[in-house]
């Protein structure tokens, strides 16, 4: 990852660890002192309140509280001058192994050590983690048959079963193995420069079709209307996706609107509308029942138009291939984004369960072929053992990785970053 060795990579990590808990602590008490502040206007109001109840006669005093509202209602974080600002809710965990491997990975991007915040060291951990299963069946094995012997042609027929049963697929096995066939045969190879090889072979295939796409970072263009349509099949974590995806865009200052557009499904609305109150985002819905999704779409886009929005999230149904109805719901719905708004950019983005292994490979294929693909976004990446599914989808369907999923959380959903997703697949320790 670094060039430089163990020591130096632990002191540096150390005092990035050092930093961000001072800055946590100062933001601690500066939330006390906020605190503080507030409580004592509180105390001084109940304190003036209680000098005009003694001035006062009786009835004339219940006839007065009867005409406003009771004072402590009333006051509230506007009038406290600095009570706007909160802490972070994501704590600064314990300086270990995961804070160090994080730390460093953030180095290796060009990070400095005041550019480290906890919510990028926290995401790393959890991508790590995600991945444990997948590294236990794949990387542990893979280094307990190397360790520090050389290549051989045995050890690559090793890695060629362990890269297919991790769900990596049959042609990005392939290309690994046949490229490392290449190079042994061209050199020696130890293990430690065999696993640095590997990552990179891994990473060329991930970013094969985020490069072809000509967009390495999917984010929505100020000055159009954006159209996210998020597609899948039901139980892959579809709404649930888009409202992390809403939270994500609000957070970063981007003007959003949901359309509950996947009508078919009673609970889908009024889980999109917990997740637009948890993301402070709209929700465009028709609580008519077999509400027309295009209908739901038509009236979004007028909205989105009126707010000026610029990224506009579409909850469409569960669907496969075989279900033409839903199919030609999809086109419909296509339809009316093309005649409301021509100008728009559109995003068909398919949501896939990592967990699904192969299934969910075949889902991307059959999507492909129908619904205009545009990107994926895997999900459930916490705790399968079918992590290598990425890989898959990169090389045989060609569809650039958008965001991943790797927690139930809110935030647990970021933009996709191939460095850090090979480093977590592939983390030794």
């Amino acid at each position: 990852m670094t060039n430089t060795n163990s020591d130096n990579s632990r002191e540096w990590a150390a005092q990035a660890y050092a930093l961000l808990k001072k800055k946590q602590e100062e933001q601690k008490q500066e939330l006390i002192k906020q605190e503080e502040q507030k409580q004592e206007l509180i105390k001084q109001e109940e304190q003036k309140q209680e000098l005009i109840k003694q001035e006062e006669q009786k009835q004339e005093l219940i006839k007065q509280e009867e005409q406003k509202q009771p004072l402590i209602d009333s006051l509230n974080t506007e009038n406290v001058p600095g009570t706007t600002k909160t802490i972070d809710e994501t704590e600064l965990g314990e300086f270990d192994d995961n804070f160090t491997w994080s730390a460093m990975v953030l180095a290796a991007q060009g990070k400095e050590i005041n550019q480290i915040s906890i919510d990028e060291i926290d995401w790393l951990t959890k991508l790590r983690r995600g991945l444990e299963e997948t590294r236990k069946g794949f990387v542990t094995e893979l280094l307990d048959k190397l360790g520090d012997d050389p290549l051989t042609p045995e050890s690559l027929d090793d890695l060629e079963t362990l890269l297919i049963r991790a769900d990596v697929g049959i042609d990005s096995t392939d290309k690994v193995i046949s490229s490392l066939r290449k190079k042994l045969n061209e050199e020696v190879v130890g293990g430690e420069a065999g696993i640095k090889f590997l990552k990179k072979e891994l990473k060329l295939i991930i970013d094969k079709p985020i490069k072809n796409s000509g967009t390495d970072l999917l984010v929505p263009q100020k000055g159009k209307l954006n159209v996210w349509l998020l597609v899948g099949v039901n139980g892959v974590g579809k709404t649930t996706t888009l409202g992390k995806l809403a939270y994500l865009s609000s957070r970063s200052n981007y003007k959003t609107l949901i359309a509950a557009a996947d009508t078919f499904r009673a609970a889908a609305v009024e889980q999109l509308k917990v997740w637009g109150e948890r993301s402070n985002v709209d929700v465009i819905s028709n609580q008519s029942k077999n509400a027309d999704p295009a209908a739901v779409v038509f009236d979004a886009i007028n909205s989105a138009k009126k707010r000026n929005i610029d990224l506009l999230l579409v909850d469409t149904a569960g669907r496969l291939q075989t279900k033409n109805n839903l199919m030609d719901e999809l086109a419909k719905i296509k339809k009316i984004i093309d005649k409301k708004v021509p100008d728009a950019i559109v995003e068909s983005l398919l949501v896939l369960d990592a967990s699904q292994g192969q299934n969910g490979l075949k889902q991307a294929k059959s999507f492909a072929k129908s619904a205009n693909l545009s990107g994926a976004i895997i999900t459930k990446l916490d705790g399968t053992s079918r992590g290598g599914v990425s890989l898959a989808v990169s090389e045989e369907v060609n569809l650039p990785i958008r965001f991943i999923g790797a927690g139930e959380g809110i935030k647990d959903l970021r933009p996709f970053n191939s460095y850090e997703f090979v480093e977590a697949l592939l983390a030794d320790k």
